[in-house]
Protein backbone atom coordinates (compact mmCIF):
# COMPACT_ATOMS: atom_id res chain seq x y z
CA UNK A 1 0.00 0.00 0.00
CA UNK A 2 1.48 3.34 -1.11
CA UNK A 3 0.75 6.36 1.10
CA UNK A 4 1.77 10.01 1.32
CA UNK A 5 2.79 11.78 4.51
CA UNK A 6 2.67 15.55 4.90
CA UNK A 7 4.55 17.52 7.54
CA UNK A 8 4.41 21.29 7.92
CA UNK A 9 7.07 23.58 9.35
CA UNK A 10 7.04 27.30 10.01
CA UNK A 11 9.80 29.88 10.01
CA UNK A 12 10.06 33.63 10.18
CA UNK A 13 12.30 35.42 7.70
CA UNK A 14 12.87 38.70 5.91
CA UNK A 15 13.62 39.23 2.25
CA UNK A 16 13.25 41.53 -0.69
CA UNK A 17 12.93 40.71 -4.38
CA UNK A 18 15.73 42.67 -6.05
CA UNK A 19 14.72 42.11 -9.68
CA UNK A 20 11.37 43.88 -9.36
CA UNK A 21 10.94 47.57 -10.17
CA UNK A 22 11.89 49.84 -7.25
CA UNK A 23 8.23 50.90 -6.97
CA UNK A 24 6.98 47.32 -6.40
CA UNK A 25 6.18 46.63 -2.74
CA UNK A 26 8.11 43.34 -2.77
CA UNK A 27 11.29 45.15 -3.79
CA UNK A 28 11.28 46.70 -0.31
CA UNK A 29 12.58 44.80 2.70
CA UNK A 30 9.74 42.90 4.37
CA UNK A 31 9.11 39.67 6.28
CA UNK A 32 6.81 36.70 6.31
CA UNK A 33 5.70 33.92 8.59
CA UNK A 34 6.59 31.25 6.03
CA UNK A 35 5.05 27.79 6.07
CA UNK A 36 6.70 24.86 4.35
CA UNK A 37 4.92 21.57 3.74
CA UNK A 38 6.96 18.50 2.86
CA UNK A 39 5.34 15.47 1.26
CA UNK A 40 6.92 12.02 1.21
CA UNK A 41 5.49 9.00 -0.60
CA UNK A 42 6.26 5.36 -0.07
CA UNK A 43 5.25 1.86 0.81
CA UNK A 44 3.56 1.43 4.17
CA UNK A 45 5.54 -1.00 6.30
CA UNK A 46 3.00 -3.71 7.24
CA UNK A 47 4.61 -4.36 10.62
CA UNK A 48 5.13 -0.75 11.72
CA UNK A 49 2.00 0.56 10.01
CA UNK A 50 3.71 3.64 8.60
CA UNK A 51 5.71 4.89 5.64
CA UNK A 52 8.30 6.51 7.90
CA UNK A 53 8.56 8.17 11.28
CA UNK A 54 7.47 11.83 11.17
CA UNK A 55 10.48 12.48 13.40
CA UNK A 56 12.74 11.45 10.50
CA UNK A 57 11.21 14.17 8.35
CA UNK A 58 11.74 16.70 11.15
CA UNK A 59 15.33 15.56 11.62
CA UNK A 60 16.06 15.91 7.90
CA UNK A 61 14.53 19.40 7.71
CA UNK A 62 16.07 20.77 10.92
CA UNK A 63 19.40 21.94 9.42
CA UNK A 64 17.52 23.73 6.64
CA UNK A 65 15.10 25.32 9.10
CA UNK A 66 18.05 26.52 11.17
CA UNK A 67 19.45 28.28 8.08
CA UNK A 68 16.14 30.01 7.34
CA UNK A 69 14.42 30.85 10.63
CA UNK A 70 14.89 34.49 11.66
CA UNK A 71 17.36 35.23 8.86
CA UNK A 72 17.51 37.61 5.93
CA UNK A 73 16.98 35.20 3.03
CA UNK A 74 18.85 37.33 0.48
CA UNK A 75 22.07 36.74 2.46
CA UNK A 76 21.80 32.92 2.24
CA UNK A 77 23.94 31.33 -0.44
CA UNK A 78 21.72 30.50 -3.42
CA UNK A 79 18.83 32.75 -2.34
CA UNK A 80 19.85 36.13 -3.73
CA UNK A 81 16.36 36.33 -5.32
CA UNK A 82 14.26 34.53 -2.67
CA UNK A 83 10.87 34.20 -4.33
CA UNK A 84 8.61 31.43 -3.05
CA UNK A 85 9.44 29.55 -6.25
CA UNK A 86 13.19 29.81 -5.73
CA UNK A 87 12.85 28.98 -2.05
CA UNK A 88 10.87 25.80 -2.80
CA UNK A 89 13.52 24.61 -5.25
CA UNK A 90 16.32 25.60 -2.85
CA UNK A 91 14.73 23.51 -0.07
CA UNK A 92 14.18 20.57 -2.45
CA UNK A 93 17.78 20.60 -3.62
CA UNK A 94 19.08 20.45 -0.05
CA UNK A 95 16.52 18.01 1.33
CA UNK A 96 16.08 15.40 -1.41
CA UNK A 97 19.52 13.76 -0.88
CA UNK A 98 18.73 13.07 2.80
CA UNK A 99 15.00 12.42 2.34
CA UNK A 100 14.74 10.22 -0.77
CA UNK A 101 10.98 9.66 -0.39
CA UNK A 102 10.38 13.41 -0.81
CA UNK A 103 7.96 14.14 -3.67
CA UNK A 104 6.82 17.69 -2.98
CA UNK A 105 7.83 20.93 -1.27
CA UNK A 106 5.28 23.70 -0.78
CA UNK A 107 6.29 27.15 0.43
CA UNK A 108 3.59 29.57 1.58
CA UNK A 109 4.55 33.15 2.29
CA UNK A 110 1.03 34.11 3.35
CA UNK A 111 -2.11 32.14 4.12
CA UNK A 112 -3.33 32.77 0.56
CA UNK A 113 -0.13 32.59 -1.54
CA UNK A 114 1.92 29.44 -1.98
CA UNK A 115 4.14 27.60 -4.45
CA UNK A 116 4.58 23.84 -4.88
CA UNK A 117 7.64 22.17 -6.42
CA UNK A 118 7.66 18.47 -7.29
CA UNK A 119 11.25 18.09 -8.50
CA UNK A 120 12.59 17.19 -11.88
Amino acid sequence: MILELKKTFQFEAAHHLPHLPPTHKCNRLHGHSFSTQLVVRGECDPKLGWVMDYAEISHAFKPIWEQLDHYYLNNIDGLDNPTSENLAVWIWDRLKPTLPLLIEVTVAETCTAQCTYRGE
